[in-house]
């Protein structure tokens, strides 16, 4: 039998209070900071409240994509209400970045020293993919005539490829300027559809059985004028020599369709979307050697689809990603193809570019909006 004294007793008690005092103290409510996967969702638009900070949706899957951040700054939705948006690229010497609305055949520009988002040429004969080279020439692509062409100083257009081989281009669909001088380009087929170009004229690989008519709604346009329609040629990559030759640099691949591409840092190696995965090589001269597959764009078993890409100075590969919510947004990849990181965005997006007077704001093209993110980290192109 235990011997207690009544004073031990008390004593004892007394030094249990403020135990128990802590254990029923109610603990401190914490927030769950809103995000493009919480309920309801995070909400982007003027009248929101400030986002969390760091960005609940930017995600640090390896601590080297930290280095890349800064802690408070957050996705800003800058401008919506758009119908398909692509093609974002800087002008460092204008101070604005261009952007494409494919399907509403509109190209438009964002200001930097207001914000503001205005035409800038309505009809763009489907404009997707753009860019400007060294000289800050804007390069576009136009998926309506088929064709590549850059705008000069003084106002005039050149024309730069509608053909190879004497046969008609598919639809170029996005292009990189290259320090030799040279322009890279790829050609799928994803404009041959009424939204976004125009269809084969009669039966063809890009309008089975005929039943489109590319003559309606041309605008008295006259497509005679872009010569043939017919898709002819495979779905290559081609390089533009600054002597005007156009030659393949990455033949087609069955199952394989080319969309977006981009530089390393030190212009050696070629960066290439095709069928819904990442690869690289490495130039040498007019051709592409070593083509291997750079990442299958897997991510927790979900297929993060890229559609364009930019690089940044240390090499790093931010591309785009259409998926399902939550994994729709931006991947970012080492130069080895180890995924670092992830920006989420409450749409599929398909394109990006980095921009600001330090091109340390990242651009990101998603289907009706515009969004930006500033970055610890620069791009590598000049657009």
């Amino acid at each position: 039998m235990s011997h207690l004294s009544r004073r031990g007793m008390i004593a004892g008690a007394a030094s249990l209070v403020p135990v128990l005092a802590h254990a029923q103290a109610a603990k401190p409510a914490l927030g769950t900071p809103l995000s493009v996967i919480t309920m309801p969702q995070r909400d982007f638009g003027p009248n929101a409240p400030p986002p969390a900070s760091p960005d609940p949706d930017v995600l640090r899957i390896d601590p080297s994509f930290g280095g890349l951040l800064i802690g408070q700054e957050t996705i800003r939705r800058v401008a919506t209400g758009f119908h398909f948006l692509e093609g974002p690229a800087w002008s460092s010497i204008g101070l604005y970045t261009i952007f494409s609305d494919v399907k509403n055949d509109t190209l438009y520009r964002y200001l930097w020293e207001t914000g503001q988002v205005s035409v800038m040429r309505r009809p763009s004969y489907s404009t997707n993919g753009n860019t400007f080279d060294f000289q800050g020439r804007q390069i576009s692509t136009q998926d309506f005539f088929r064709r590549v062409v850059r705008w000069e100083w003084d106002g005039s257009m050149t024309i730069l490829a509608d053909k190879f081989d004497g046969k008609p281009l598919n639809s170029p669909n996005d292009l990189a300027p290259h320090k030799d001088g040279s322009v890279w380009f790829t050609d799928p087929q994803f404009g041959g559809n009424l939204a976004e170009g125009h269809p084969d004229a009669g039966d063809g690989p890009m309008n089975p059985g005929g039943f489109r008519d590319p003559k309606i709604g041309d605008n008295g346009v006259g497509i005679a004028l872009a010569g043939s329609m017919n898709q002819q040629l495979p779905m290559n990559v081609y390089r533009i020599d600054p002597s005007g030759r156009v030659d393949i640099a990455v033949p087609f691949e069955e199952g394989f369709a080319p969309n977006g591409l981009c530089f390393s840092p030190d212009y050696t190696k070629v960066y290439v979307i095709r069928g819904g995965r990442i690869f690289v090589g490495d130039i040498a001269g007019a051709k592409v050697n070593n083509f291997r597959q750079f990442t299958d764009c897997m991510v927790d078993g979900v297929r993060c689809g890229p559609d364009g890409m930019r690089a940044d100075r240390m090499g790093n590969i931010w591309a785009s990603s259409s998926a399902p919510l939550g994994y729709c947004g931006v991947t970012v990849w080492n130069p080895s193809g180890k995924l670092i990181g992830r920006i989420r965005l409450p749409e599929g997006c398909a394109n990006l570019c980095f921009g600001g007077p330090k091109r340390d704001h990242l651009f990101m093209t998603a289907t009706q909006s515009l969004y930006l993110l500033r970055v610890n980290i620069q791009g590598a192109a000049p657009g």
